[in-house]
């Protein structure tokens, strides 16, 4: 049987009323697109919209990002991703939804985004996400209607991380604030370091620097060795 990981990714690229683009942050998929194939999964990506999404964070410097965007297959999925809609969530171990400020607008209370991440976990999969993927599980309820994030903990990009990039006035919304109103249980770390939280099958980091041991975390949960709750 195959093993197969799902990575999410915003379509939306305008940073609110700045003028500056955004869309999805390259690391972040990158990353754990790298760890979960080392594993020996096949990943594949969708978007909110489909089509090519919109890219930020890509560092020209950085190898891995460079083997993801230059990776045949990946990039042939990357110039047409499937839309949220067209896509089987049974075919899927995991999903994880990547960040990037372009998801504070098209990933909370996304139905097509939710079938997807409620048919993966109630079907003893992972559902994980990293820096503002999160926000994906804004408005994300399981088919009894409770909150997937109701009682759990989690990492998500901080209140301190949003006043130091300067975007606080811009997001839509404070990520942490919100998923802590959904009865989240937010736990922070320093600013801009490493910090994955896992929480049964519900997998987090906080950042752009934890998208690594995210993945880690989601090959641990998905093979035994993490909580299996």
């Amino acid at each position: 049987m195959s093993k197969r990981i799902l990575i999410a990714l915003t379509s939306h690229a305008a940073l609110g009323a700045t003028g500056r683009s955004t869309g999805f942050h390259v690391g972040e998929a990158a990353e754990p697109w790298e760890e979960f194939t080392a594993a020996g999964y096949e990943v594949d990506l969708v978007s909110v919209a489909g089509g090519a999404p919109p890219r930020d964070g890509e560092d020209p410097e950085d190898a891995v990002q460079r083997r993801f965007l230059t990776d045949r297959r990946i990039a042939a999925q990357l110039a047409d991703t499937p839309a949220a809609e067209q896509v089987d969530p049974a075919a899927y171990d995991a999903i994880l939804f990547a960040g990037g400020h372009g998801a504070m607008w098209d990933f909370p209370d996304n139905a097509g985004l939710a079938r997807l991440a409620r048919t993966v976990y109630e079907h003893d999969g992972v559902v994980a996400a990293v820096c503002h993927g999160p926000a994906a599980l804004v408005g994300l309820t399981l088919s009894d209607g409770s909150p997937l994030v109701a009682g759990r903990r989690l990492a998500a990009f901080t209140n301190a991380e949003e006043a130091a990039v300067g975007l606080t006035e811009v997001v839509p919304f404070l990520l942490a604030d919100r998923l802590t109103e959904q009865g989240a249980d937010h736990v922070p770390a320093d600013s801009f370091t490493a910090h994955v939280v896992t929480d049964g099958r519900l997998v987090t980091g906080q950042n752009p620097a934890s998208a690594r041991g995210v993945a880690d975390a989601v090959v641990a949960a998905l093979t035994g060795a993490g909580a299996a709750a």
